[in-house]
């Protein structure tokens, strides 16, 4: 893996104010609704921050035929890529206490009919992967520059059609699509392990072509670097397995214990925000 070039100090150091900040605006979302799974975007958050404030060349005022796409199949995390936005000033802090309200823009699952800041529509889980596969290929028939990352989650990895989109990728060479999976090692329904376990998932994702690296997904050094790695690759998919944990707030401090969902009490919310604070 290549190293952080000098230069990149200070933009690592923006990206780690910008996560914490996502953090606290994703808590605060959470918290107005009283609904939603924090466990499951918190620990995206990380790679999301690097992506929108560093890698990807996405913005809400560039044509979408010009940049890159945002895939995030795990949509039930999607509080995450809302409080991005909300941080980078392409939506406006008012949207905060509107998650999940009815004809609100900040639906509980991204609705791009709803929200023009969401490439695709994504809840059903197992469906993003194919949905982002079909734009890289879009993307590469037309002649455009551009790459298409997808986020999915590591229990959404055991449907059938992640595995079809993966085969087609590595087969077909499918470069300009990066896939990140979040590997916080638990679903809905318990352990990933015990419901359904992936191992061995390098050896898989590599019979199958891809370019495969992993990572600690808190980290934005190695999330960074990863993604370059990614684009220098110029004859396969990239998979990027990102080792997570839910509910992540530092390295010290998990909310509801690392559930997949929940809801925060005042005092559980107040001191997150408040350790937040203190981190920043």
């Amino acid at each position: 893996m290549i190293s952080v070039t000098d230069d990149t100090g200070p933009r690592l150091d923006h990206m780690r104010k910008f996560a914490n900040q996502s953090r606290q605006v994703l808590l605060e979302m959470i918290y107005h609704a009283n609904s939603g799974h924090v466990g499951s975007s918190l620990s995206c958050v990380d790679i999301l921050s690097v992506l929108k404030f560093d890698q990807m060349n996405w913005s809400g005022s560039v044509p979408r035929t010009e940049s890159d796409v945002f895939v995030l199949s795990k949509g039930h995390a999607v509080p995450a890529w809302y409080a991005a936005l909300i941080v980078s000033g392409e939506l406006e802090a008012d949207h905060t206490k509107t998650l999940r309200t009815i004809d609100s823009q900040l639906q509980g699952h991204p609705d791009r009919r709803r929200c023009d800041l969401v490439d695709v529509s994504t809840g059903a889980l197992g469906q993003g992967l194919s949905i982002s596969l079909g734009r890289a290929q879009a993307k590469r028939l037309k002649g455009q520059d551009c790459y298409v990352y997808c986020v999915a989650g590591d229990g959404e990895t055991q449907e059938g059609q992640v595995w079809e989109a993966l085969m087609y990728a590595g087969v077909r060479e499918v470069a300009n699509l990066i896939l990140f999976v979040d590997y916080n090692r638990s679903q809905n329904d318990g352990a990933v392990d015990e419901i359904l376990p992936l191992h061995p998932l390098v050896e898989k994702f590599a019979a199958f072509r891809w370019h495969v690296q992993e990572i600690d997904g808190h980290a934005h050094a190695e999330i960074r670097d990863a993604i370059i790695n990614a684009k220098r690759n110029a004859s396969q998919p990239s998979v990027i397995i990102a080792r997570t944990r839910k509910g992540h707030l530092g390295e010290d401090r998990v909310v509801l214990n690392g559930s997949h969902g929940g809801t925060l009490s005042a005092d559980e919310f107040r001191q997150a925000i408040d350790y937040l604070r203190a981190a920043a």
